[in-house]
């Protein structure tokens, strides 16, 4: 403790105004002369102060020995348990050891309210590669739990860390000049106006960034990493993003769905239970519910809302919160309208994760028009299709016109589309709950004003009219 009155040092606590050193509360018995040495060095603690200057300060109106000095010093070290605080040395003078800092945390990690489930396997691979990786990038779609995995690496591996571990949101950094002022504040260093500039202060920590939410500011991210790369060597950085970097010395990991069961392994409860998916929303489902079972008459329904929820985390969490008001069949039947029942969610998280709407907000409203019509138009299919199938299909309309290879990359890379496994042709296709949430923007009327007025102003007035209606026509029948 360093305030304007006090000073402590050790168990020991100095009182300026009240001229008085105690001790775990207790009054230390000092002269006088004693007390005025201790208020000059404590003026400037962990500094030498030279034999005459304490003499002057001391002792101002009189002509006094060296000697005299040494016996009130002889006498302060007594007091304050021998020479562990009072130091001294040949032509410097004395010094009181700097006050003992309060110990700085360590790490800012959020408690954690509840266990990641289905993660061990992946989280062990990604411990095991961060001892080695500067750079690691979580990519996954909305929901999919890639600031749960991040959070859990990084519980994991704080004891690796010299100077801690440090978790920024960056969704609650309003502009990408503000990132700097948000990484000084949470590491406590001095304000700076450069990522080089910051640098300086951290060339010689050994430390863990977790950079949540890569994706909202990455021209800002790509900066701050290649200087951290070049500049402070014992930087490590864990980022979050439905987008990669697509920096060099980057490693990104795909955060995959839960696995669900398979068809097979509907036969009976325990088969069942064996699966990720089904144990999460099992888990949430009892910690709305106390006593809820998974009965063998459950296992229909549950095989159709995990299937509806294609093993994503937070669709299963939002979806398990219902079953307490619904019961899984009513849930099931809700979830057969569309993904709207999930849209009351966590209110402790942060906003794009408190549902699954929310969540998927985020990410349609990020994406370019052509984009935003392309994704649209998938929702239009249950199955996965190829570019060439695409192509074929958007003849005569204004997507005939677009690079469509191009947005199929970009749906891709910032994981609004998800690419079927196989052999041949890449085939992609819009998760179920994600294709649920797009066809309830084609069904509500607000958003397709809104895509028409999008629509004329990217390609002129009235040219994409009747396009958004064949789309909106389209999504009326599509189940």
């Amino acid at each position: 403790m360093n305030h304007a009155h006090t000073v402590s040092f050790g168990p020991y606590t100095f009182h300026r105004d009240q001229r008085l050193v105690s001790k775990t509360g207790l009054p230390v018995p000092l002269g006088g002369r004693a007390l005025d040495i201790l208020a000059v060095l404590l003026e400037a603690p962990g500094q030498f102060v030279s034999k005459d200057t304490l003499i002057g300060r001391v002792w101002p109106n009189s002509v006094v020995e060296d000697n005299n000095l040494r016996v009130h010093i002889a006498a302060l070290r007594r007091a304050l348990d021998g020479q562990r605080y009072i130091l001294n040395e040949p032509q410097r003078g004395y010094c009181c050891v700097a006050p003992s800092p309060a110990p700085q945390p360590r790490h800012n990690l959020a408690a954690r309210l509840s266990p990641v489930i289905g993660r061990d396997e992946l989280l062990g691979s990604l411990v095991r590669r961060l001892g080695g990786q500067r750079l690691m990038m979580l990519t996954g779609c909305a929901g999919i739990g890639k600031s749960s995995v991040a959070l859990a690496l990084a519980e994991r591996v704080l004891p690796r860390y010299r100077d801690g571990v440090w978790w920024l949101d960056l969704a609650t950094v309003q502009a990408p000049t503000r990132l700097l002022d948000y990484l000084t504040e949470t590491l406590h260093l001095q304000p700076c106006g450069s990522a080089h500039a910051l640098c300086e202060q951290l060339a010689a920590r050994q430390l863990l960034l977790v950079l949540d939410g890569a994706d909202l500011l990455l021209g800002a991210c790509r900066h701050l990493v290649h200087t951290l790369q070049a500049r402070a060597p014992q930087v490590s950085v864990l980022l979050t993003s439905r987008e990669a970097l697509q920096v060099p010395g980057e490693w990104v990991q795909h955060v995959p769905r839960l696995a669900l069961p398979t068809p097979t392994d509907w036969g009976s409860v325990e088969q069942a239970m064996r699966y990720p998916a089904l144990q999460l929303f099992v888990a949430r489902a009892r910690a709305g519910q106390q006593g809820f079972v998974v009965r063998s008459q459950d296992l229909a329904p549950l095989r159709d809302i995990c299937r509806r929820l294609d093993g994503i985390p937070l669709a299963l969490e939002l979806a398990a919160a219902q079953v307490e008001a619904l019961g899984v069949r009513g849930l099931q039947k809700q979830l057969h309208k569309g993904v709207q029942v999930l849209r009351r969610g966590r209110r402790t998280a942060v906003e794009r994760h408190q549902s699954l709407t929310a969540a998927l907000d985020w990410t349609y409203q990020r994406l370019s028009l052509p984009q935003r019509w392309l994704f649209l138009q998938l929702a239009l299919f249950k199955s996965a299709v190829t570019l060439p199938a695409l192509t074929e299909l958007v003849a005569g309309t204004e997507l005939a016109h677009a690079d469509l290879a191009y947005l199929l990359a970009r749906l891709t890379a910032t994981s609004a589309l998800a690419v079927e496994p196989g052999p041949g042709p890449r085939r992609y296709r819009l998760l179920n709950s994600v294709r649920s949430y797009a066809l309830a923007q084609l069904r509500d009327p607000l958003q397709v004003a809104r895509l028409q007025q999008g629509y004329e102003h990217y390609l002129g007035p009235f040219s994409g009219r009747p396009f958004v209606l064949q789309l909106v026509e389209q999504a009326a029948h599509a189940d």
